[in-house]
């Protein structure tokens, strides 16, 4: 067995200031632990509480084919009276010069005193371009991809088409969409009329259009 004994009563100044040192460092790691479990450095608030979805989501790409304007809000709502919807027909002129093709368009205005939801899409728009009793043009006649489209509309809020749609001044029937080419209508200062539904809901007035 050992007789090598420690020495005893007051050591050197040296041993008490190393011993101070060791404890110094313990304490600072301690706190340094500390300040990285509170502080998590590299991830900031909006990343901690963002939620966990695909980059790409906030980036898709909207349909050109649709036709939701700005005054839409997020569907919200009972579905619409159609007495609370007044629908327009209208187009970007009354009369045309033998070259120019009339622009087809509509609005939705709310009428009503409270929101209310409506399909704006192009599946339930049909434009028809009349004169007298016979019918010349049919929107759905070629209609490809028809889009529905739930909207909601604020009261006394006006919902124009976004896109209008050209008419190349020739009759339409379903068994002459892949035809290159279509029967013209009368001009020469022939009438026509613009007739528009949206949702079942018609204009009560149709858009005259004179085609020279």
């Amino acid at each position: 067995m050992s007789t090598i004994k420690q020495p005893v009563g007051r050591q050197s100044s040296k041993v008490y200031r190393r011993r101070r040192f060791v404890v110094g460092l313990g304490l600072l790691a301690v706190l340094v632990i500390l300040f990285l479990i509170i502080v998590q450095p590299g991830v900031s608030k909006g990343d901690a509480d963002a939620p966990n979805t695909p980059a790409d989501e906030s980036a898709a790409p909207t349909d050109a084919a649709t036709t939701l304007p700005e005054v839409a809000t997020a569907v919200d709502g009972a579905p619409c009276d159609p007495s609370a919807v007044q629908v327009a027909a209208i187009t970007d002129a009354k009369n045309y010069a033998a070259d120019a093709l009339p622009q087809l368009s509509l609005s939705l205005t709310n009428i009503g005193t409270t929101d209310c939801v409506i399909n704006a899409g192009n599946a339930k728009q049909v434009f028809t371009v009349m004169s007298g009793s016979d019918m010349y043009w049919t929107s759905t006649d070629c209609q490809t991809d028809p889009i529905d489209a739930q909207v909601t509309l604020k009261p006394g809020a006006v919902m124009p088409l976004a896109t209008p749609i050209t008419w190349d001044r020739t009759r339409s029937a379903v068994d002459t969409c892949a035809a290159e080419t279509r029967t013209a209508v009368p001009a020469g200062g022939a009438s026509y009329y613009l007739h528009v539904t949206v949702d079942g809901i018609e204009a009560a007035d149709p858009a005259l259009m004179i085609l020279n």
